[in-house]
């Protein structure tokens, strides 16, 4: 069958489940949930969602046409009404659930300011720079900078997460590059 028969189809079903036809509705929804399936896998792809996400997204589709069937408009498709209702679906869902990007340190290290060596005889006072940063980037840069540790020993000891002990040690690195620049030590 091809596209727009078997979107007359989907349409044929669906005006006769809107005029009380429960055994139509039934073979509508059967019908259209692999369609809907395809276009919640398609557009989690696109927007970065995980692959879990689909079913929700299936479901509260099928749910949102359950409730809102009565608003679409029988002089038009069904397909595109279906598939913004996947995308509104989907924006949704990316929205409650707040979109975490994790980035490894080590891709952006590089891109992180290092502070210069000190010349011979140039004394650098690392403890008063370190005591100039806040909590938990204090005791972030103490432990993996200065001490050693690694990123996963260093989030365990002060109850974080990893993603959260990068991002402070970034910040925090990029503090004290700006601390050591203001000082007049970087160029002069």
């Amino acid at each position: 069958m091809n596209h727009s028969a078997r979107e007359e189809e989907w349409a044929a079903w669906m005006c006769a489940a809107m005029a009380g036809d429960t055994m139509a509705y039934h073979r509508f929804l059967k019908a259209v949930t692999p369609y809907l399936r395809s276009i919640a896998s398609r557009r989690c792809a696109q927007y970065g969602a995980p692959p879990s996400e689909v079913e929700d997204v299936v479901q509260e589709v099928l749910l949102a046409v359950h409730l809102k069937r009565g608003t679409w408009d029988v002089s038009r498709p069904v397909g595109p009404w279906l598939s913004s209702i996947v995308r509104n679906k989907l924006i949704d869902s990316l929205r409650r659930r707040g979109r975490h990007v994790s980035i490894p340190i080590d891709d952006v290290m590089e891109t992180l300011e290092a502070i210069p060596q000190a010349e011979a005889g140039e004394s650098i006072d690392v403890d008063r720079m370190v005591e100039s940063l806040r909590d938990p980037q204090r005791e972030i840069v103490r432990s993996i900078s200065l001490g050693g540790a690694g990123i996963r020993e260093t989030a365990e000891r002060l109850q974080m997460t990893e993603g959260a002990v990068r991002v402070a040690l970034h910040r925090a690195l990029k503090g004290l590059a700006a601390l050591y620049r203001s000082d007049g030590r970087a160029n002069g």
